[in-house]
């Protein structure tokens, strides 16, 4: 598999919120816009604006710089990487001196309880990693929400679980599948919610009425 057919690496947060959310965006090609998703967007398309190269002392920022992971079959984009000089950084092509590389991923909203947004940062160190031949134990997620970052030590654990979820990805994609799932409060935050739940919420309430009738007939509380 060649890099350019490698699967999004941004898809690993909407796996590890939805792995159905994920095949039908991924799989599928459906996709539907909410406030959430298009406010975003705008707030990507700033970071994303590589002409946003900007250098201050020790600090150099590169604005979507593209990444890849051969050993996660992944690839993507980085909202801001941050290059601090260092005499054990790695050499840049353009720039004097030594630097290592600190991603940093933007993201709208409020911290989550689950790794989704850490699985995606810490795919883009392993993916930097690779290219740069180098160290990346942490990185950082902007909410704008709380306008705060969020550190994050890229663990062994972190590491694994990113490598595993990354495999499932793959081998789903390989495979063309798309999982079913049991509805629950996440979904009332999915953009995708009109066009995944309408199906399996009419095979909910059909089994459901059926179940009903069936008990009615049992208590002898349905007449002809």
């Amino acid at each position: 598999m060649a890099p350019d057919d490698y699967l999004m690496m941004s898809g690993l947060q909407h796996f590890c919120f939805c792995r159905r959310q994920w095949a039908l965006i991924h799989l599928e090609q459906q996709w539907s816009e909410n406030q959430r998703t298009a406010e975003g967007h705008l707030l990507h398309e700033r970071c994303h604006d590589d002409t946003l190269r900007e250098k201050r002392g020790d600090l150099l920022t590169v604005r979507g710089m593209q990444v890849v992971s051969h050993r996660l079959r992944l690839a993507g984009v980085c909202d801001v990487v941050e290059f601090r000089a260092d005499p054990a950084g790695v050499p840049l092509q353009g720039q004097p001196g030594r630097w290592l590389p600190l991603p940093v991923e933007y993201k709208h909203g409020a911290p989550k309880q689950s790794d989704a947004d850490r699985l995606q940062l810490c795919a883009q160190a392993m993916a930097l990693e690779e290219m740069l031949v180098c160290e990346v134990p942490r990185g950082a997620l902007f909410y704008a929400e709380t306008r705060r970052r969020e550190w994050v030590d890229l663990t062994p654990e972190l590491r694994q679980k990113t490598q595993q979820t990354a495999d499932e990805m793959n081998d789903y994609f390989a495979r063309g599948y798309t999982p079913k799932v049991k509805p629950g409060k996440h979904c009332n935050a999915c953009s995708l919610k009109a066009l995944c739940l309408p199906a399996l919420c009419r095979r909910a309430d059909a089994a459901g009425y059926i179940r009903a009738h069936l008990q009615e007939t049992a208590e002898g509380g349905v007449t002809e």
